[in-house]
């Protein structure tokens, strides 16, 4: 056993299993192993000393319940701060039966020279495992180490394990399988009755990706909520509706990705893939950054792309909060007296909102590069908190992003672009673009807009207008200019 890293995206079990592994360690009378956490330290930011005091008084509390007395850590040594986590595991280590497994999780909450401290604390003591020091320690977080120095305020480059080169193995969780999701649902069958079609799993699985948080939350609104007689068959129009609930809702887990994608290494990877450009001199540190965030995956063909469906509607619309909570009051003119949505209508207000609020709406968009996008999917989502969806793609060197808009027997498919400075106007490559969309779609009829972000441009009251193209294959397009 070794030094080592566990490290994978938040709600994918971490906890869970390692205080499983703990607890399995110890039963087999080998090891004094347990899972403590670094989370209480996430309070003294600055502050060396409270934040090993506060750790160490925590993990005598978790000790005391999770290990039998013979186990137990003896009292800490008095020691001078920035010395003190590594003295109690030294004392620990010298006095335990067994050979000491330390499992420690949030290890993400340290930061700046809290977080060095403590990594040098653990090389330090390395060299006297395993009767002075623990014979197996583990860090569990999302990051990886390379990632904790710029965690720490240090260089965004590590290029090392240091001040934790001790590590002799990163691991890391993998999503559920196919299979395995099948056999998660089945054990549900097993205990009730009720049956996950084959085809509500794979559509469970298409939209997770495996993603263990939001496979158990599926599962969770599709039992309790949508489907809670067991005598039902559960089927991938249920999965469709609980899939809205959860991104409409946005538990903790979702609703926590909008700090992160505020984060600049963050930000310097999904702007450019959510606009459709390419992702330019990107450090390769950051791209696996994202992918350790669970944010990003490696598609098929080797490219990077939104980890799963359910992020890739998500994400837009968190980004797009800001821009949602700045609309003002709208009304519904785009709905009929029967309650259908009319896209002439709907065309009408989109217009007027646009031309009125359209300049100061750009600059409450976090994401400059795709501002158009997000206030207009602002505004879309103020449609369909009536009772629709809105269904987003987008893709890396694409150049576009497209939507498409359900509310009751209508679909509406949407392609937004961009006119960037230096470059021809879209329209034609747009035209080909939406053509091959709304083909998919099913589609004769679509709206292609075009924001113009060239400079030295009129305000967008007065340069937004509208005209009526058709594609390639003679579909009915209306051009929005904006």
């Amino acid at each position: 056993m070794h030094f080592i890293v566990i490290h994978a995206p938040r709600q994918t079990g971490k906890t869970t299993a390692m205080l499983a592994l703990a607890q399995q360690l110890t039963e087999s009378g080998q090891y004094t192993a347990i899972m403590v956490s670094a989370e209480v330290g996430a309070a003294f930011p600055n502050d060396i000393a409270e934040t090993e005091r506060a750790m160490l008084r925590s993990w005598r509390n978790q000790a005391e319940n999770r290990l039998p007395p013979d186990l137990q850590p003896p009292p800490w040594p008095a020691t001078a701060p920035g010395q003190q986590i590594q003295a109690a595991l030294h004392t620990w280590a010298r006095t335990s039966p067994r050979p000491l497994v330390i499992l420690i999780d949030e290890i993400d909450v340290l930061k700046d020279e809290v977080l060095i401290s403590f990594l040098r604390q653990l090389r330090s003591g390395y060299p006297d495992r395993p009767k002075g020091f623990p014979q197996s320690l583990a860090l569990i977080g999302v990051r990886d180490v390379r990632d904790y120095k710029v965690a720490s305020g240090g260089s965004t480059r590590l290029n090392t394990s240091s001040p934790f080169n001790i590590k002799i193995e990163s691991l890391t969780l993998g999503n559920f399988s196919l299979a395995d999701v099948a056999e998660l649902y089945q054990q549900h069958t097993a205990e009730t009755g009720q049956v996950f079609s084959p085809e509500a799993v794979e559509r469970v699985f298409h939209l997770t990706q495996g993603q263990p948080w939001l496979v158990n939350a599926l599962a969770r609104q599709l039992v309790e909520v949508i489907v809670p007689d067991p005598a039902e068959t559960i089927t991938p129009t249920h999965v469709n509706t609980a899939k809205e609930i959860l991104i409409q809702r946005q538990d903790t887990h979702l609703d926590s990705l909008a700090s992160i994608l505020r984060e600049d290494r963050v930000r310097a990877v999904m702007e450019p893939l959510l606009a459709g450009q390419g992702l330019g001199d990107v450090p390769v540190d950051d791209i696996r950054f994202l992918i350790d965030l669970g944010l990003c995956r490696r598609s098929s063909q080797g490219g990077l792309v939104v980890a799963n469906p359910i992020y890739r509607e998500v994400l837009p619309r968190v980004l797009s909060q800001t821009s949602e909570a700045s609309l003002p009051q709208i009304s519904p003119r785009w709905l009929t007296p029967e309650g259908q949505l009319d896209p002439d209508q709907l065309l009408t207000s989109f217009l007027s909102f646009w031309r009125q609020h359209g300049q100061p709406l750009l600059k409450s968009a976090p994401y400059h590069e795709i501002a158009p996008h997000l206030v207009m999917m602002a505004f879309l989502h103020r449609v369909i908190n009536g009772g629709g969806t809105l269904e987003r793609e987008y893709a890396i060197g694409s150049d576009r992003m497209d939507l498409c808009l359900r509310y009751g027997d209508v679909t509406l498919g949407i392609e937004l672009k961009v006119w960037r400075p230096g470059r021809p106007d879209p329209l034609q490559a747009g035209l080909e673009q939406i053509d091959r969309y709304l083909a998919g779609l099913g589609l004769d009829s679509g709206w292609l807009v075009i924001f113009n972000r060239r400079p030295d441009l009129p305000p967008i009251a007065e340069r937004t207008t509208t005209e009526q193209a058709q594609t390639p294959s003679g579909r009915q397009i209306t051009v929005i200019r904006g």
